[in-house]
């Protein structure tokens, strides 16, 4: 078995990685365990725990998601925060609103629950992760840091490809391994 996840790689900006920087900078005191800008990417959908024996339906979904979706651009802009004012979990950057990414994640999870993976109950909210909250003394200073980075455009990229990763957990945190590339028409 492998764990394994579909995403689009993003590779940080010089205004991405000042935002990235900042925001660790102004929440160092703060138990938080920061994604490594080499491992920042868009996740479509997460397979879990996966047999092998199903990756020839994964690649064949895959493929054909990739022969009918054009290359697009996403834009990132404003910081935010998964879970409670009270109880927050995750810093993330968000991605402005954006009907190709959403066709295109769309088509991802309809190939995906034609092989075996149904569609989560969530919504599709797409996102970059760049941090995981452990524990948060000051809610306010947090708020305030999140506040200061908002209204600026700070990541563009163009997507011409998506990956089929495989996830190893380690102790210094998880590796991940691209097992596909799918390049977009």
């Amino acid at each position: 078995m492998k764990r394994l996840f579909v995403a689009i790689k993003i590779h940080p900006s010089p205004e991405l990685l000042q935002v990235y920087y900042g925001l660790k900078k102004d929440l160092a005191l703060e138990k938080i365990k920061w994604v490594e800008e080499n491992n920042f990417h868009l996740t479509l959908k997460f397979l879990g725990s996966t047999y092998t024996s199903l990756m020839d339906g994964i690649d064949t979904a895959l493929k054909n998601v990739s022969l009918h979706t054009r290359s697009f651009e996403i834009r990132m802009q404003d910081p935010g925060i998964f879970g409670s004012r009270y109880d927050p979990r995750v810093i993330w950057l968000g991605i402005e609103n954006n009907t190709q990414l959403a066709e295109f994640a769309n088509n991802v999870l309809i190939e995906l629950d034609q092989v075996g993976f149904p569609r989560d109950r969530q919504n599709f909210v797409p996102h970059l992760t760049i941090g995981r909250m452990k524990h948060i003394h000051n809610k306010k200073h947090l708020k305030n840091v999140i506040d200061k980075h908002k209204g600026n455009l700070i990541h563009q990229e163009p997507v011409n490809e998506f990956y089929l990763y495989e996830s190893i957990l380690t102790r210094k945190g998880p590796v991940y391994k691209v097992l596909k590339e799918y390049s977009l028409t």
